[in-house]
């Protein structure tokens, strides 16, 4: 829902500020039509990233299909880079020898003052939900946003920031001329425009990267997961815990555990596998991987321990 409403409100911001563009030969708002279309386009993508990561795991993928939607988000933000950075850049460069008078600057202030609430109310939209995750984590929102494996929401985020930004950037640049007289603001807010994605693209490509490559878990999310393994009476002590993205909130936990008892061989196969379904039933966790311990292998600490009688499906490994 966060990035069809952000699709659609680019599309709109992105035909009048082509429009706009036409009519006020504005260099600054050349910048903003080519930011927006290029937003649009990182949606259908961000799009793409949300349908293909949700797909069930199968014989082929048995960790599923999660990281499909690092690889698309990955373009996405490539697509800000080439598409709207480097032609703002360029653009904004070139008229800096060739800038000509804005004309009609009210029809580009009316337009960009549409824009911002428009993309200011996709922005609110994704504020709120990163907010209240934030919070349910125990996060700045900033911090939570920056972090989150939830590629899709950080993009919305940091596109619909980044936009607010640049309106104000070029609202400013298009002033600027009409107060001073200079063409060259208005070929100046086109560069910073470009500048302000080519910093959205570096900070979405390497976030998108880390997930891809493996990032590893927050340590409150490791002590989460191990106070949840813990919490089930069949686990008395766990050696080895790895904890690993392979999709927006989904996991890949493989532990190594000493188990209550002294059962047989085969008992402990079968309460092994009814801990990992046990994992796996929850919403965050794609694949749950166990096996035994060492004896003489050091016991993992965690924080305070979960509520009593609680089980390992209790605390959920909320993921961030």
């Amino acid at each position: 829902m966060t990035v069809i409403i952000a699709f659609l409100a680019n599309i709109l911001v992105a035909i009048a500020k082509t429009i706009a563009a036409v009519i006020t030969s504005s260099a600054s708002m050349v910048a903003e039509a080519a930011h927006s279309w290029a937003d649009a386009g990182n949606e259908v993508f961000l799009l793409i990233a949300d349908r293909r990561g949700a797909r069930v795991k199968d014989e082929r993928h048995p960790l599923g299909y999660g990281r499909a939607a690092f690889v698309w988000s990955l373009i996405a933000a490539f697509g800000i880079f080439t598409a709207g950075s480097i032609v703002s850049i360029m653009h904004g460069v070139q008229e800096l020898s060739e800038a000509g008078p804005v004309e009609s600057p009210a029809v580009a202030y009316t337009v960009l003052g549409i824009a911002f609430v428009l993309e200011g109310a996709s922005f609110t939209q994704a504020m709120v939900k990163s907010r209240r995750l934030a919070r349910e984590r125990g996060s700045s929102t900033w911090d939570y946003v920056l972090e989150t494996s939830d590629t899709t929401l950080r993009a919305v985020f940091f596109e619909d920031m980044a936009a607010l930004i640049g309106l104000a950037i070029a609202a400013g640049a298009i002033a600027m001329h009409q107060i001073t007289g200079v063409a060259t603001w208005d070929a100046v807010g086109s560069i910073l425009v470009g500048v302000l994605l080519g910093v959205v693209a570096i900070i979405l490509i390497r976030r998108n990267i880390a997930f891809l490559v493996g990032s590893n878990a927050s340590p409150a999310l490791r002590d989460r997961v191990g106070r949840a393994l813990l919490s089930s009476a069949q686990i008395q002590r766990l050696t080895y815990l790895h904890i690993e993205y392979v999709g927006p909130n989904r996991l890949f936990i493989v532990a190594e555990v000493d188990l209550t008892g002294d059962a047989r061989e085969h008992d402990v196969a079968r309460s092994l596998r009814a801990i990992e379904q046990q994992i796996e039933a929850h919403a965050a966790v794609e694949t749950g991987v166990l096996s035994l311990s060492v004896d003489d292998e050091k016991s993992l600490e965690f924080g305070a321990p979960a509520d009593a009688g609680a089980g390992v499906s209790a605390p959920a490994p909320r993921t961030s």
